[in-house]
């Protein structure tokens, strides 16, 4: 396999990019000058350098003070202005983001790390759903369980969204339960089959508005 074959390959890892829409990225990259793929390199080089994952949420977070780089927390988890009685669980980044810029959500977030696959046996292999249970078993053990009041499962509307959120709630309800945690999804606002990454501020705010 040459090196164009490899790139392809590379970019049809990419999400939602398919073998024409790699080629066509490669091509891209082939007709540009040397300078510009080593921007490019140079960037994305930055970049991972630069990059941190927050080891209470699982966001990835750019460093910005010294509080956040010495314990790998994000802004949002360490910041005491931070809504601590809600957590919303989302699949991913950029997800959180949206969630984020409808202004209308100032709680706490847990990244799970994708979907569920429908017919995927080992399930825990796929989402980081030990992880979540361990959060919130720690903030038991460390007296801190009665600022959570309620956990907002915001997946996407489809098959595979529901098929998550009817298994996570499986897998954390009688833990929220001896708590006395509500444990809610994302209500009417979204239609189905809708990705909460590409929704706009309106429709995740009466989506979160109308949880249940």
């Amino acid at each position: 396999m040459n090196t164009r074959d490899k790139l392809t390959e590379i970019f049809k890892m990419f999400p939602g990019i398919g073998e024409r829409q790699a080629r066509r990225f490669v091509y891209f990259l082939m007709s540009r000058n040397p300078s510009f793929v080593q921007d490019i390199t140079k960037l994305l080089t930055e970049l991972k350098k630069e990059t941190k994952q927050c080891k209470e949420c699982f966001r990835f977070f750019t460093e910005n003070d010294n509080n956040t780089r010495a314990n790998n927390i994000c802004e949002n988890c360490i910041d005491p202005h931070t809504d601590s009685s809600l957590l919303v669980i989302v699949e991913k980044d950029s997800d959180l983001e949206s969630v984020e810029k409808s202004g209308t959500y100032f709680g706490k977030y847990f990244v799970l790390g994708g979907l569920v696959p429908i017919v995927e046996k080992n399930t825990g292999r796929m989402v980081r759903i030990e992880a979540l249970k361990k959060r919130i078993v720690s903030r038991q053990k460390n007296g801190k369980q009665d600022d959570l009041k309620e956990v907002i499962l915001a997946f996407s509307l489809s098959p595979q969204g529901n098929h998550t959120d009817h298994y996570v709630r499986s897998e954390i309800k009688e833990i929220l339960k001896s708590a006395n945690i509500k444990l809610s999804s994302l209500g009417r606002g979204l239609s189905t089959g809708t990705e909460l990454e590409y929704s706009d501020n309106d429709t995740i705010k009466n989506a979160l508005k109308n949880r249940q």
